[in-house]
């Protein structure tokens, strides 16, 4: 396993949720520093930090970054179900747009103002899918494309679709809707999978590798996001809550169907993917940076442990 990885940051650090400069100030580079990861996955929360931005731009490491409005979707759309690049609308979809090119902006401002690059900047096909369509996705793909992202690779991160008969947590496009929106719209994107979101949709871990492997042959398979999901409660909450678990072996009690088989199976069904992401949240004792950064220690251990023979495509 090659790929370089990122770390998303915030679901993991307990100064996002009681700011605490000190707290991540030692844990962004500890995390940088780890072998085999690359950089961090940011959110973008009408900002780029929750809490300082100014201060996030004098200290984040010199390393890659993918910038995740996904947040921030979310919260637009409790306000406006109809928000979204996918949208029918033509209010939410022009407001969707407007709130992307303040997403640009900040790229370049960390790209200009900070010691990182901006290596993935996710996209997402909200709002949801009964309120949205493959043709007002391409139309927005084809607009947001013709951007100044500063290098930053752009990339649809599925998460779970609308399945009848299901409470969804997104609810937005399939895998093959968003793959023909982009090929409709004739730009170069990729998908990026994340485990979790995949499993929240198909209620099944097998399926999740098989939609991982879809997505790769398809050759739009841009990244892949560890990251777990449980069919019944757990510390994280509801059953098939999108609350990032860490793989099993590191914490059994999180019911996570992200063992180290799935693992191992995902990595070999997604092949020569140009990015893997490590997605998982903190142990609600996890209260220092060391805390913390032991929680990614151990889940990056099973990322980077050899895939089994057994499970080679």
């Amino acid at each position: 396993m090659t790929a370089p990885i990122l770390v998303s940051a915030y679901p993991v650090s307990p100064a996002f949720v009681e700011w605490d400069p000190e707290l991540e100030g030692e844990l962004l580079p500890a995390i940088c520093a780890l072998d085999g990861v690359a950089g961090l996955e940011i959110p973008w929360i009408g900002g780029i930090h929750k809490f300082d931005n100014d201060w996030f731009l004098a200290n984040v490491p010199a390393v890659a970054l993918a910038v995740t409005p996904i947040p921030f979707v979310m919260g637009q759309l409790a306000a406006d179900r109809g928000y979204g690049i996918a949208s029918a609308s033509v209010g939410g979809r022009a407001a969707a747009l407007a709130d992307l090119r303040r997403v640009a902006a900040d790229v370049a401002r960390i790209v200009d103002e900070s010691a990182a690059s901006v290596a993935v900047v996710t996209l997402h096909s909200a709002p949801r899918a009964d309120s949205g369509s493959v043709d007002a996705l391409a139309r927005s793909l084809g607009e947001i494309a013709s951007w100044d992202w500063r290098g930053a690779q752009l990339v649809i991160e599925h998460c779970d679709a609308l399945v009848a008969g299901q409470t969804p947590e997104k609810g937005f496009l399939t895998v093959e809707q968003e793959i023909a929106a982009i090929t409709q719209a004739s730009v170069d994107m990729g998908l990026w999978i994340n485990w979790g979101r995949s499993a929240i949709e198909l209620r099944d871990a097998d399926a999740v590798t098989a939609q991982i492997a879809q997505v790769a042959a398809s050759g739009h398979l841009a990244g892949l996001a560890l990251s777990g999901a449980a069919a019944g409660e757990s510390p994280y909450g509801y059953p098939w809550i999108d609350a990032h678990l860490p793989i099993r072996s590191t914490y059994p009690a999180s019911e996570s169907l992200l063992d180290d088989a799935q693992v191992a199976a995902a990595l070999a069904a997604a092949g020569d993917v140009p990015w893997l992401g490590l997605k998982i949240a903190r142990r609600a004792s996890d209260a220092t940076a060391a805390d913390a950064l032991r929680t990614v220690q151990r889940n990056l251990d099973v990322l980077r442990a050899p895939v089994p023979l057994s499970v080679r495509c």
